[in-house]
Order: structure tokens, then sequence, then C-alpha cells
């Protein structure tokens, strides 16, 4: 018998959903159940052939669990291991490289040094940093956010000078982005499951988050183009980082798409927040992507999904390795 477990904490309509609708469709010999986490001993399997995780960014021992059983064979979704290294800053890199615009962003220093630092500690950083080149190319207002983590989360909108000093001393040891401001016409927030498959959903952050799906879909030729462009975009982002789970934020200016948040591990899928049509559909995609990978599920070996930047670099790195060799 293959298993899928999917991992959760206080989530419930998701997790409750997905496991009867695979439980519904799934061939003979496929079942899926809410994990169970006992001992967790290193080499060792956790039983599952699929796990679905909804929580290990919160939980420090479920996600050192996650890649034990990874490592002996289990497609978990997402890659701990890629995930664990992500962040946005580099994640707007990689958007530029694969084609896909972003806002203008610098990355700074955290406000306060890190435990364990000292000022000796940053002998190579340049100082006082140069922020009147950062404020001509970012210009105001900005919006400065941590690099790494989620939720809106410290998040400060920044409209001069003085207001960012201001809001950068109450940054203590966060690594901070500070970026462009994208006026939007339109914003979109966008599932992407097993790389390909894609819903697009209108999406209003600056209403509050019960009602933020309660937004129109443009329609006529040119929203038709602007769609299948923001779907390109999705597809290239996910295949460039190697999400099986995913939602890529979309802001709207002058008709062009750009990508705001593009890297959630365990994107919001409540009933309550996403509506029943999302919903649904979330529900389904995810339940036979599920599936498939079990079917697919090679015991023992490596059955991750790893995103295109790392692959192509792997493997460029072999071949250079392998040429060097024959001189």
């Amino acid at each position: 018998m293959k298993k899928i477990g999917i991992l959760h904490g206080m989530e419930s309509s998701f997790p409750e959903a997905f496991v009867e609708r695979v439980n519904q469709i799934a061939p003979t010999g496929i079942m899926a159940e809410r994990m169970v986490v006992e001992k967790v001993i290193q080499g060792e399997s956790s039983g599952y052939d699929v796990i679905i995780d909804r929580i290990s960014q919160d939980v420090p021992f479920y996600r050192a669990m996650l890649k034990n059983t990874a490592l002996t064979g289990t497609a978990v979704i997402n890659n701990p291991f890629w995930w664990s290294a992500d962040e946005k800053f580099f994640n707007n890199a990689l958007a530029l490289s694969v084609g896909v615009p972003v806002p203008k962003t610098v990355l700074l220093p955290s406000k306060e040094r890190p435990t364990d630092t000292a000022e000796s500690s940053f002998r190579n950083l340049k100082f006082p940093l140069p922020w009147g080149e950062m404020f001509d190319y970012i210009g105001f207002p900005a919006y400065m956010k941590p690099h790494s983590g989620g939720g809106w989360k410290s998040v400060y909108k920044v409209r001069n000078p003085d207001e960012l000093f201001s809001a950068y001393d109450e940054t203590d040891q966060l690594v901070m982005l500070l970026q462009e401001e994208i006026t939007f016409t339109d914003y979109f927030r966008c599932y992407c499951i097993g790389g390909k498959e894609v819903r697009i959903m209108p999406y209003e952050p600056r209403n509050p988050h019960h009602l933020r799906y309660v937004a129109d879909m443009p329609s006529g030729p040119a929203a038709k183009k602007l769609l299948a462009t923001v779907k390109d975009y999705v597809i290239r982002l996910n295949k460039a980082l190697g999400y099986d789970f995913n939602t890529v934020e979309f802001a709207i200016k002058d008709g062009i798409p750009y990508a705001i948040d593009f890297c959630n591990p365990a994107p919001d899928a409540d009933i309550n927040s996403v509506g029943q049509e999302n919903f649904d559909w979330v529900v389904e995609t995810a339940a036979k992507v599920a599936i498939d990978r079990a079917k697919k599920h090679k015991p023992g070996k490596d059955n991750l999904t790893w995103g295109t930047f790392l692959t192509s670099s792997i493997a460029g790195s072999l071949r250079t390795s392998i040429i060097e060799s024959k001189k």
C-alpha cells in the first residue's frame, strides 16, 4: 500500500478535504491520511511515499524530520531542502534571470549586529552605506520588509528617508529589503500545483484578510493577453524554483505584471479565506498531483522536485568536471 500523508498544524479545512478527496479518487493500492509522527531515527523512513507539508516552516523539528525522510526516498511537497535555503532577495534575482519583472530592490544589513558578532566581523562592509544612491535607485514611497519570511510581518511603507530610518531602527537583527512601490491597477494571486497547474485569482491585498479574494477578474482582449502572460510567468518561476505547491502574487502596473511574492512553502488554502471555488480547485488539483507522485514514487531514490536553477547548475558543474578530467 502506497501512503500519502499530510503534515499540518491548526489548519483544518484543506487537510481534511484533501485526505477525503484522495481516498475517493485514488486507485487501489494508494491511500491518504493525516500523517502520524512517532520516533524519528536517522536514516529511517517515515513510512510515507508522499508527504504534503503544511507546517514545517514554523516547526524546526518537523523540518529536520522531513529532510531525513526525504533522504530515504519520500517525495516531500515542497522540497524541504530547497525552501529552507530560499529567500526573497535571491528569488528576485532569479526571476530577472528567467525574464519575469520584479520591483527594483536592494538588500540592507541588519540594523543590530547578529548575536556573537562584533564590529570587526563587518570589516568588509563599507560604512556608512551609500544611502543616497540606493534612494535614487528605489525612489519613494517604498516598502521595507524582511528578506526572508512572510505573513506581512515587519513590513513598512516608507515615504521619505526619515520614515525609513525610523522603521529601520525597529528591525533589530532582521536582514531587510528596500523595494520600489508598484502602484497597481490589478493584483493577482496565483496557485501553481505540480509545476504546471495554474489558477489565477483576483486579489486585493489592501482589504482585510477575509475580503482579499473579493475582487473582479478583468475581461476583454487585453485582459486575456495579460492573463496568458501571468500564467507563463507563474510556470517559469515555479520551474526555476522547483516548487510543487506555491502561490505567486503579481501587481499589474501599466500592463506589466511584476512578481511581488513567490516563495510560499505552505500557501493559504483555507476555505474561509480563499472561498469555495478556489478551495475546491486546490483540493482537487493537489489530490491528483499527490496521487501521481505516489504512482511514480521509486523506493530509496530521490523523489524530490529540484528547480532548474539547481539542476542546470549541477549539470554544468558535472560537465566542467568531466571536461577538466579529460585534459
